[in-house]
């Protein structure tokens, strides 16, 4: 099948052809040409802003199968993810059972033939994901394993962290923490400030991130190695971070795309579809955010994509689970909130999470196989439940308009357009 993109910017950095505007041929899965020239293809894509780029990585996605079938399965979170322009997306290990022998990494490889999306398996660092005794992770890496976390479940003790450095550094592995003293967290519901004390909630402060931040790094400092931090959300954190990089630590970090859409101040009070950890912070911790994408310091954008079942949300603020789907949404959400400029936004979905992965990069250039993003940057659109591709609708995004629209991706010779193009 040939399939022409008509005049779309470039936005890859690693291609000549980056920031012009091209036509591009792919033919059976393979890059054939990019030019001028007006050539006869079996699809040809148009639109008004059209834009390509290497296909987008997710680093912080679950699903619930095995186990947990009923709130995300793989096929729905694939299709998810596709509509979402993502090509590549890494899943979280706690399903059950946990993600941590090589039977349950060849099941995910395998699974990923089938689908639009490469489904690329994190596994457990602890049994069970139990923060006590190290999987085997040698075996898990050499099975296909990409990284190593314990996923939903924080890292607590120093003394596991410190083995995990260790253990890891033979083979370069990444590990990865959500940094959250549980103890310090526990039965909080949002951001303790002002307005949980003005609602009558639980807080989850600050400092349960900052004071694990500041301990995991002193822990590589001490070991060596690379770690990796999820889902960062502090003003501090974030200049702890911006320091250990300046100091020379193999240290990188991710946000969730949507973390500064909404402010404790903002969000809608008692609304569990706000409800998510990290919660959403002040304003402050927002505005440092921003900082931190412009300067480098926080390496890419992740979709946090958790979805919920109506029985887990559909429930008193306290006693509802945290999470939102996002995997649709992701690049929206980002773009219309985040005040970046585009190429860097681009680069915070594909060359940031590569590198930290160890991925390949996707060059656009002649011969080079199609791993690419469709979409245009300034459409609007406006997400709705029934027409996402997840088995979850947890979302504050729904019925909100979004400037960025997916139109769709190729990769692994398929090619998947949204319904609305």
């Amino acid at each position: 099948m040939k399939v022409l993109l008509r005049a779309a910017t470039v936005y890859n950095p690693q291609s000549e052809f980056h920031l012009q505007q091209q036509n591009i041929l792919i033919e059976n899965g393979t890059i054939t040409y990019i030019g001028p020239d007006e050539l006869e293809a079996d699809k040809v894509i148009t639109a008004d802003g059209l834009s390509v780029s290497a296909g987008w990585v997710d680093m912080h996605a679950y699903a619930g199968e095995p186990g947990l079938e009923y709130k995300e399965d793989l096929e729905s979170l694939a299709a998810a993810a596709a509509a979402g322009g993502f090509t590549q997306v890494l899943l979280l290990p706690n399903t059950e059972p946990v993600v941590q022998t090589k039977g349950a990494i060849n099941f995910i490889k395998n699974r990923s033939h089938t689908l639009p999306v490469t489904l690329l398996p994190a596994a457990a660092v602890t049994v069970d994901a139990q923060g006590k005794d190290l999987t085997e992770m040698i075996d898990l890496h050499q099975s296909g394993a990409v990284a190593f976390t314990d996923g939903t479940h924080p890292l607590q003790g120093a003394d596991v962290i410190l083995k995990a450095l260790q253990y890891l550094q033979p083979f370069n592995g990444l590990l990865m923490n959500r940094p959250e003293h549980t103890r310090l967290t526990e039965s909080g519901q949002m951001h303790e400030g002002e307005a949980s004390t003005r609602l009558g909630m639980k807080g989850i402060p600050s400092l349960a991130e900052e004071v694990t931040v500041t301990r995991d790094l002193q822990l590589l400092r001490y070991a060596g190695g690379k770690i990796h931090f999820s889902l960062i959300s502090t003003a501090a954190t974030i200049e702890a971070i911006r320091k250990a990089k300046a100091e020379g630590l193999q240290v990188t970090c991710d946000m969730a795309s949507f973390q500064t859409a909404f402010t404790d101040e903002t969000l809608e009070p008692f609304d569990t579809n706000y409800k998510v950890k990290p919660p959403f912070r002040s304003a402050a911790d927002a505005a440092a955010i921003k900082e931190g994408l412009q300067d480098g310091t926080i390496d890419a954008l992740v979709s946090a994509h958790m979805p919920q079942d109506v029985e887990a949300k559909k429930l008193e603020f306290d006693l509802a689970e945290f999470g939102i789907t996002n995997l649709e949404t992701a690049f929206a959400v980002a773009n219309t909130t985040l005040e970046l400029p585009l190429e860097l936004l681009i680069e915070k979905f594909t060359t940031g999470p590569r590198r930290i992965l160890g991925l390949p990069e996707a060059r656009m250039a002649v011969g080079e196989a199609a791993n690419l993003t469709i979409f245009a940057p300034n459409q609007t659109w406006t997400p709705e439940a029934d027409k996402s591709k997840s088995r979850s609708h947890n979302s504050p995004f729904f019925g909100r308009e979004l400037k960025g629209r997916v139109l769709g991706t190729i990769h692994s010779g398929q090619l998947v357009l949204n319904d609305s193009f």
